[in-house]
């Protein structure tokens, strides 16, 4: 149960954000309702997301992958289950998405860069963070520069979702019905 509510003023920023939500997803985000309390930071963080969507340097599914990793680690089931979905949307394949929380357990499914790109994502994600010299040498090269520049981004933007989502008490809103990506302890429908 959400933290916070999810009926904030009805201000014309939050309409505005609504009316997309409803159009872009098929229902409005709960995130969305929260950042509504405060019409500054809903237009903030709006701002924030729609830039970061061109972002363009890093695969798309690397870049999933990365943002999966991270809310798994912080156990945001509502980034979770959302992400799930959003996998579908980008074509990958439900079954290795499945193992994503278990990453490690699979060497063979996932290539060396996509291992790379989780492995760097949970070091980022830990509280100090642990990367290391060698982590973002690997990814250099199999990466360059403004790829791994917007790696860094995607996985402090995702690390901002998903902590300000676990701090809201918000969980997952039904994304994917049968959701088979859980982090240990956190269920696809709460």
């Amino acid at each position: 149960m959400a933290r916070i509510s999810l009926t904030p003023r009805r201000s014309v920023v939050l309409r505005i954000g609504e009316w997309y939500s409803r159009r872009r997803y098929g229902k409005v985000l709960d995130p969305g309702l929260v950042y509504g309390h405060n019409p500054r930071v809903l237009r903030s963080y709006f701002g924030l997301e729609t830039r970061a969507a061109r972002w363009n340097a890093l695969d798309p599914a690397l870049k999933h992958l990365a943002v999966m990793v991270s809310s798994l680690r912080i156990g945001c089931s509502w980034c979770v289950d959302f992400g799930y979905w959003e996998a579908a949307q980008l074509g990958l394949p439900a079954e290795k998405i499945a193992m994503v929380p278990t990453w490690r357990e699979y060497p063979g499914t996932f290539t060396e860069t996509e291992r790379g790109v989780m492995e760097y994502a949970e070091a980022m994600t830990e509280t100090p963070p642990a990367v290391t010299d060698e982590m973002v040498e690997r990814l250099l090269a199999s990466l360059g520069e403004a790829a791994l520049v917007e790696l860094s981004a995607i996985v402090a933007l995702e690390n901002f979702r998903s902590r300000v989502n676990n701090a809201m008490g918000l969980t997952s809103q039904g994304f994917s019905e049968s959701c088979s990506v859980r982090a240990p302890g956190v269920g696809a429908a709460e």
